[in-house]
């Protein structure tokens, strides 16, 4: 029985039917080939989505006008017919699994991407950046727009010619037509700035101009920032005056949000509810009565339906919830709801590998974006006994894909429940999402029959060597970092004292509910203080205060997350010592020392968030013993270095490498005899 009929019902727009209600939206990838065209993994991406039963994919941003618009460390183009039969290779192979395919066509104005400018001036409305400490633009001329327009008309039709069945209109974002729509950004004088009806003239001819080539029957749909985020930006009232002269020839309004410098409401963090969005969409659907999308943190499916029951909008764009899940769709429908793996917003592997470091994107819960579940049909030819070491994200994820290939596989975790760090992080109220990984991966264990878990037990040599086995995996993760700083040790989680580590806070959390009058105190601006510093500032804590050694706070944080601390510590006034030093640890105060100058900073209460080390202890006698019986062995996640979920989560689906050689070795073996 289907639990959540409203998701699956049909939708027809135009001529364009869709079998159910989820999107795809356009996100980039930097999968593109650097000039501009599909790459076989590229195909496949989008292809796992579509087998995995999504109703409408759109291909993320493709550049109109190359290079002035282009956008992004590689991007998809569609400037000229070169690019059509890469396209109609995409669009087949979508359609063959029942997805219907969109396209957005895309100007990056001030946004565009400087290393293919060559020097040259962006464009834009006016001269205000895109973003803070962004290229200063030139403003388009009358003729430039009118260009400007001619090709959009032009990607269109290509995209029309290449089989895609709706096209998408980018105007928010901080791209060029939100360059114009924006008061943040439009400061022109002429009849295509001051007024709403001014400010909408260029995307209002774009539309028109799309229109008079794709015919009557093609769906447009157009995105847009609803809600800015940002003062003198575009207000959800503002947009709704906008769109009145947007809205016809228009079929999907897609409700988005944000600038540039409010990406963390584009881009949403973790401690944003499921479809907060949606009271945008509802709005923008009272008013126009059309097919209206919304997004934003939409991962449980009685959220969606519940947004969808309600009315607030007609279309749910899924955009990193597909990353992680692909099939997403057909686990819902098919009643498998407790096998999604949902993603856990923590913005690192789509959004900061891809804009700050220029990477492609990759996935924290989701090792391989391209060929999802095909490693399963590679199943091992021999008998490979594989021995987990510790129950957290990294060894759950190992000792799942080595089930799912035939090993026999045993794990080993001291604690009574699975889930490690990451179980220990989302007790923090704000990032509860970080469980919906763990509880993914235990649930994955119920199906395997050749995975014996023993929790409660802490794995030794003996235990570990009686099990024969060929591959040894440690995963015993990372403990807190606790240098030799007078005081620390002796006042650190001692009865009756203060000083508290983030561990003593996550695992105690009942005795950590007093917030009104305390003063807080935190050494370490890392993620890990910042999480207490939140914990504390956005409930009412009379005072905060964080101590760092560095210029700044934050600094490995992904960018998403940073901004949205950042602006935190801003308007929760907290007490920010950087370049500062802790000297010495006391019952009530923490003695710091700022350059030459030393003071101390009281606290009710105080926390050491120095950051974690790797935990192995057993890793030398393991050692040892592979070599001395040819054992394979591999360390894992944290307890080979503390860093993040998404490095534990692919170097534990690497085990697949070992698994084949150890399998190989076997064969060879056996036929040598």
């Amino acid at each position: 029985m289907n639990h959540y009929p409203a998701i699956f019902e049909p939708l027809t727009i135009r001529r364009m039917t869709l079998k159910n209600r989820i999107v795809m939206p356009p996100m980039g990838t930097n999968f593109a080939a650097m000039d501009g065209s599909f790459v076989q993994d590229h195909i496949d991406y989008y292809v796992q989505r579509a087998k995995g039963g999504t109703g409408l994919i759109t291909v993320e941003n493709v550049c109109l006008d190359f290079p002035m618009g282009t956008n992004g460390t590689t991007q998809l183009r569609m400037d000229n017919d070169q690019f059509i039969p890469g396209l109609f290779r995409l669009t087949e192979a979508l359609h063959s699994y029942g997805a219907c395919v969109s396209v957005q066509i895309n100007h990056a104005g001030a946004s565009a991407y400087a290393g293919r400018l060559n020097g040259v001036q962006p464009v834009s409305s006016s001269n205000i950046p895109s973003k803070k400490g962004g290229a200063i633009p030139r403003p388009l001329q009358k003729e430039e727009i009118y260009a400007i327009v001619r090709k959009y008309g032009e990607a269109a039709g290509r995209a029309q010619r290449a089989g895609f069945d709706c096209v998408e209109i980018h105007a928010g974002h901080s791209y060029l037509l939100s360059q114009f729509l924006s008061p943040m950004y439009n400061k022109r004088t002429d009849e295509f700035g001051g007024s709403a009806e001014n400010r909408t003239r260029f995307a209002r001819l774009v539309i028109d101009e799309i229109r008079s080539v794709v015919g009557p029957f093609f769906p447009i749909c157009l995105r847009f920032s609803a809600e800015e985020f940002t003062e003198g930006g575009n207000t959800l009232e503002d947009t709704l005056e906008l769109l009145e002269y947007l809205n016809d020839e228009v079929d999907i309004l897609n409700v988005s949000a944000a600038l540039n410098d409010s990406i963390q409401f584009q881009i949403d963090g973790m401690n944003l509810p499921d479809g907060w969005r949606s009271y945008m969409a509802k709005a923008v659907k009272d008013k126009f009565g059309k097919v209206t999308m919304t997004s934003g943190n939409i991962r449980s499916p009685q959220a969606a339906q519940d947004i969808l029951e309600r009315g607030d909008a007609d279309l749910l764009a899924m955009g990193r919830g597909l990353i992680a899940e692909p099939n997403w769709v057909l686990k819902v429908q098919n009643g498998h709801e407790e096998l999604l793996r949902k993603c856990i917003s923590c913005n690192i592997g789509c959004a900061d590998h891809r804009i700050s470091k220029s990477k492609p994107i990759c996935c924290t819960v989701n090792p391989d974006l391209f060929r999802e579940a095909e490693y399963r049909k590679q199943h091992v030819k021999n008998n490979v006994q594989v021995v987990v070491i510790g129950g957290g994200t990294a060894g759950l994820e190992a000792a799942c894909t080595a089930a799912e290939v035939g090993c026999k596989v045993t794990l080993f975790e001291e604690k009574p429940e699975l889930g490690g760090l990451a179980r220990d992080i989302a007790r923090l109220p704000d990032k509860t999402r970080i469980n919906d990984f763990p509880n993914y991966l235990i649930q994955r264990t119920k199906q395997l029959t050749n995975l014996d878990i023993i929790t409660g037990t802490q794995a030794d040599l003996p235990m570990i060597t009686a099990l024969n086995p060929d591959i040894i995996v440690n995963a015993t993760g990372a403990k807190p970092l606790l240098p030799p700083i007078a005081g620390l040790h002796d006042q650190l989680g001692k009865p009756g004292t203060k000083v508290f580590s983030i561990f003593d806070l996550l695992h105690n959390m009942e005795n950590f509910q007093e917030f009104e009058g305390k003063r807080i105190a935190v050494v370490g601006g890392g993620a890990v203080g910042l999480d207490v510093v939140e914990y504390y500032a956005e409930r009412g804590a009379q005072e905060v205060s964080i101590i760092e050694m560095i210029p700044l706070l934050g600094k490995d944080l992904d960018m998403i997350t940073r901004i949205s601390m950042m602006k935190m510590v801003e308007e929760r006034e907290v007490n920010v010592h950087t370049e500062t030093a802790l000297t010495e640890v006391c019952s009530d105060r923490f003695k710091v020392k700022h350059g030459e100058q030393e003071f101390e900073i009281p606290f009710d209460l105080g926390f050491v968030c120095l950051g974690m080390r790797s935990f192995s202890p057993l890793m030398d006698s393991l050692l040892d013993y592979g070599k001395e019986h040819q054992v394979e062995v591999v360390n894992i996640g944290d307890s080979k270095q503390a860093r993040r979920i998404i490095d534990g989560t692919r170097e534990g689906r690497n085990i697949l490498h070992i698994i084949q050689r150890v399998d190989e070795f076997k064969n060879e073996f056996s036929y040598s005899y």
